[in-house]
C-alpha cells in the first residue's frame, strides 16, 4: 500500500531541477521520469519551459523561507495555486492518487506534485529538512544548491560530499590559524 505518492521523490525532483535546470522542456520531462513520475503530460506549449521555471522559482521561495511560519504560508500559497481535487487513477496499471486534473500541461502537473510532495515532506520529516547547502554560507563559496534532508538522523546540511569536505577543510584551517597566529 502506497500512502505517500508525492513525498520524497517530488521534493528530490524539485531540488534536482533547481540545482541543475534542463535546457528544454524535453529535459524537464526526462527528469520527471528519472525521479519516478509516470505521468503522461498534455501536449506542450512554447511557454511550458518558462512556466515550469516559474514553478521552481516559487518553490525556491519556500526553501529560502526564514521561519517555519513563513515556509508554511508560502507552501500554502503554492498548493492553492495548484487547485485540483485528489482523484484515483490507474493510468500506469496501479491504483494511486493524483493531486491534479488529468489534462494539465507540465507546469501545472509539477506545481501540484511538488507543492503536495513538499508539504508531506516538511510535515512528516520536519520543517527544517529543506534548505540551501551549508557551504554557501561562506564568502567566496558560490554553492546555493538545495538540500532535501531525507536522512534518518535529520542532519544533512550539504548538497554533496565535496561541499562537506570543503567546509571541513575551511573549519580546520580556521582553527589552526587561531591556534597558531602568524604561522
Amino acid at each position: 500500500m502506497q500512502l505517500n505518492p508525492y513525498g520524497e521523490y517530488a521534493v528530490l525532483l524539485a531540488a534536482s531541477l533547481a540545482n541543475d535546470w534542463p535546457s528544454d522542456r524535453e529535459g524537464v520531462v526526462a527528469r520527471t521520469y528519472e525521479y519516478g513520475m509516470t505521468a503522461v503530460y498534455a501536449p506542450g506549449a512554447p511557454s511550458d519551459l518558462e512556466a515550469t521555471r516559474a514553478v521552481i522559482d516559487s518553490w525556491l521561495e519556500v526553501v529560502d523561507a526564514e521561519t517555519a511560519a513563513e515556509r508554511a504560508r508560502l507552501l500554502n500559497r503554492l498548493m492553492a495555486a495548484a487547485t485540483a481535487y485528489p482523484r484515483l487513477t490507474d493510468h500506469d496499471g496501479e491504483w494511486h492518487l493524483h493531486y491534479r486534473d488529468d489534462d494539465q500541461r507540465l507546469p501545472q502537473v509539477l506545481r501540484a506534485v511538488i507543492a503536495v510532495g513538499t508539504a508531506l515532506h516538511v510535515t512528516t520529516r520536519g520543517m527544517g529538512r529543506l534548505s540551501r547547502c551549508a557551504a554557501g554560507r561562506f564568502p567566496g563559496d558560490p554553492c546555493r544548491n538545495v538540500v532535501v534532508d531525507v536522512t534518518r538522523n535529520g542532519r544533512q546540511r550539504y548538497c554533496s560530499v565535496r561541499c562537506a569536505n570543503r567546509d571541513g577543510v575551511r573549519r580546520h584551517r580556521a582553527r589552526s590559524a587561531l591556534a597558531h597566529p602568524g604561522a
